[in-house]
């Protein structure tokens, strides 16, 4: 648990575009000889109090994200922000799951921040590619172009100003953004288009959740619950795989889970994100994946995973949205833009009600096998991570695959109607498959952040593996019992 929080407080330097303090996320875990526990500190509508007031899309400001094979556009600025949940949750996971002090889980992120990141080339493409948005307001341009443009591969970018907030939050605890001078930092920074109130910041608090729970082949799998949408329609998929034969070639591989994430695509009706978290969704949305069999016609984010030999498993997901633009001057971290984001909008951005939890394509996983552990796994990448989260679980249950090989092979989507997007390296045969199959192909040239960012912590017949997603730059690490650290 250590482990996972320090790491997520470590993205949150290294990969601050995509997480930090001003983003939500999700934490699964399991301790050794407990029950798995699910903490939803996901993002909330914000509007409470005498001067709280709905969401008027007028006032989003847009960007385009030129993803190489396809463009995506968010929406950003002050009144995309949602109330960030994630020092709330990171500050319960250490209370309740962790033996470190706050302090020390957080020396290492505030060091790094200090120092400076020196950009890798996947941080320097993903910092290119979200320049407009970086440099929307003075305080992201002061923190992300200080000298008028992104810093490119080999630079060095450093947060003084975030290390402080680091450090004062391992100070002060959870609440450091729910009362207090921080507070009043981030609602002065929003400034009078900004949403969120004093009332919000106050009453976000951290919810408990039942983990969904399915068996895959011999696994059983445990991930994200209602209200957030990804998880069940993860499980859903894997629901479909389980009722067909383990493949018996890289064709049939890719044409299952294609099948599989087709099939729960058509689940996602259109109030789906509004009901996802109603009184008996669960039971509704099983019912209609049995029906759904049965009259079957042919047919950003950021994740650390750990494990560790005691028995000990986390998945912990996170994610800013795309970034909304917003960095506070004096907090130096990025807020996020889901008010925004599409996805989480299907009604219409700000059509949900002041206090709302919303829901979320974030799905922490883990995968237990005869009751012991056996893998925690996530994934980044908006509507993709679903896609990359199923196809790295298929690939270690149905292949034998490890941890590594199991991040490292091509994928496919398929994204509403007919539809998929084809990553490089995918066989020839199976592209061909797919085709004849009726799907419309979009074929991608080589590996892209398009489809994820996926991170496996696995205990294998060799012991501990892991592997981070070499598309976006992912590492993986052992430590030993005496501090030592090793590449994995």
């Amino acid at each position: 648990m250590d482990a996972a929080i320090a790491a997520a407080l470590v993205a949150a330097v290294a990969e601050s575009p995509l997480t930090g303090p001003g983003a939500g996320g999700f934490l699964l875990a399991r301790l050794p000889g407990a029950d798995p526990v699910l903490l939803d500190f996901f993002v909330a509508v914000p509007g409470l109090g005498p001067r709280g007031r709905a969401l008027d899309p007028a006032d989003l400001e847009s960007f385009t994200v030129p993803f190489g094979g396809a463009d995506q556009v968010f929406h950003i600025g002050p009144a995309s922000v949602a109330v960030p949940g994630m020092l709330p949750g990171l500050g319960e996971a250490s209370r309740r799951l962790g033996r470190l002090p706050l302090t020390d889980l957080v020396a290492p992120a505030a060091a790094l921040a200090r120092d400076g990141v020196v950009l890798a080339r996947e941080q320097a493409h993903l910092h290119r590619i979200l320049a407009e948005m970086l440099t929307n307001t003075p305080g992201a341009a002061a923190v992300y172009a200080p000298r008028g443009t992104v810093r490119g591969q080999g630079e060095r970018l450093v947060f003084p100003d975030l290390a402080n907030t680091l450090e004062a939050f391992g100070r002060d605890g959870p609440g450091l953004l729910a009362t207090g001078p921080a507070a009043t930092a981030l609602l002065d920074g929003l400034g009078p288009s900004g949403l969120v109130t004093a009332e919000d910041l106050a009453a976000y608090r951290v919810e408990e959740r039942v983990p969904v729970r399915l068996t895959f082949r011999d696994v059983t799998v445990l991930t994200n619950p209602p209200p957030a949408s990804g998880g069940v329609l993860v499980a859903a998929a894997l629901h479909d795989l389980d009722r067909r034969p383990r493949p018996a070639s890289e064709t049939d591989f890719y044409l299952g889970v294609a099948r599989a994430g087709r099939r729960a695509n058509a689940l996602r009706s259109p109030g789906f994100a509004s009901e996802v978290g109603s009184e008996g969704f669960l039971e509704r949305f099983w019912a209609a994946i049995a029906s759904a069999q049965r009259h079957r016609r042919p047919t950003g984010t950021t994740h650390v995973s750990a494990i560790d030999p005691d028995g000990g498993m986390a998945s912990l997901s996170s994610s800013n949205g795309s970034g909304s633009g917003v960095v506070v001057p004096g907090l130096g971290f990025l807020l996020n833009n889901m008010l925004g984001e599409e996805d989480l909008n299907p009604a219409g951005c700000g059509a949900l009600p002041p206090g709302a939890r919303m829901t979320s394509m974030m799905a922490p996983t883990l995968l237990l096998k005869d009751g012991a552990p056996f893998a925690a796994v996530g994934s980044a990448g908006s509507n993709r991570l679903r896609s990359a989260i199923l196809q790295t679980v298929a690939a270690m249950v149905d292949t034998g695959a490890g941890a590594r090989a199991a991040v490292h092979r091509p994928r496919v989507h398929p994204e509403g109607g007919e539809g998929i997007d084809v990553e490089g390296g995918v066989p020839p045969a199976a592209v061909e498959a797919l085709a004849g199959d009726g799907f419309e192909l979009r074929v991608w040239d080589e590996l892209n952040l398009f489809f994820g960012g996926v991170a496996a912590a696995a205990l294998g017949p060799y012991g501990l593996e892991a592997a981070g997603d070499p598309r976006r730059g992912g590492g993986a690490a052992g430590i030993t019992d005496d501090g030592r650290v090793v590449a994995l």
